[in-house]
Parts: C-alpha cells; sequence; structure tokens
C-alpha cells in the first residue's frame, strides 16, 4: 500500500490543522492505521491508531482529548483532526498502516512521507 501524508502547515497555538493521508494499492479497508510523529532532535513517537473499520481507536496521553483519528473507507483516506495545538507539537507527521485487525500502537509495515506542521507560540 502507497501513504501520502498531507495537511500540514503553520499554525498559531491554540489553532487546528487536519491532517489526510490517501492511500492506494491494497485494499485499504484491511490496514488499521495509525498517526506518528518526529519532533527535530527526538524519536518518531506514535500518537493515534485506528482500526481498519475505524470502530476502535486509541491515543497517546500527549494528544488525547485534543486530537482525533478518523478515516474514510470508501475515498481510502485517513485524517488526523488537531485542535488546540500547543507549540509542543511542531513535528513532521507521518502515517502508517499494518496489516490485521487492530488499533495498533506499533510494527507498522507501511509509511507515508512527512507533512511538516508548525505551531507558533
Amino acid at each position: 500500500v502507497q501513504l501520502q501524508a498531507s495537511g500540514g502547515g503553520l499554525v498559531q497555538a491554540g489553532g487546528s490543522l487536519r491532517l489526510s493521508c490517501a492511500a492506494s494499492g491494497r485494499t485499504f479497508n484491511n490496514f488499521p492505521m495509525g498517526w506518528f510523529r518526529q519532533a527535530p532532535g527526538k524519536e518518531r513517537t506514535w500518537i493515534a491508531a485506528i482500526s481498519w473499520n475505524g470502530i476502535s481507536v486509541l491515543y497517546a496521553d500527549s494528544v488525547k482529548g485534543r486530537f482525533t483519528i478518523s478515516r474514510d473507507n470508501a475515498k481510502n483516506t485517513l485524517y488526523l483532526q488537531m485542535d488546540s495545538l500547543k507549540p509542543d507539537d511542531t513535528a513532521a507527521y507521518y502515517c502508517a498502516a499494518q496489516p490485521g485487525g487492530g488499533p495498533y500502537r506499533s510494527g507498522y509495515d507501511y509509511w507515508g512521507q512527512e507533512t511538516q506542521v508548525t505551531v507558533s507560540s
């Protein structure tokens, strides 16, 4: 499966952005998916995951209550709605997919390219 993330940009603290991840190739509906981010000088970390059917979701504590992961299987697209953004959310964001049921916090095989999010104070 090929993944392409988009929607990043520059936003002020307290603002919102919605990231998208368009999937192509193998059947999107079969893949649980996740979002990760990597801040400058830090390791890439998992932040959100969703099951193949969108029923189950998981969030890292750092984004719980502010970010919402969702998917539209008819459009082969994964989303991450980010609200109440903070400067600490500044990072390169990645989407990922993994065959199975999910949701998963790790073990992803397929990765999209980064989309940069910058939150100014």
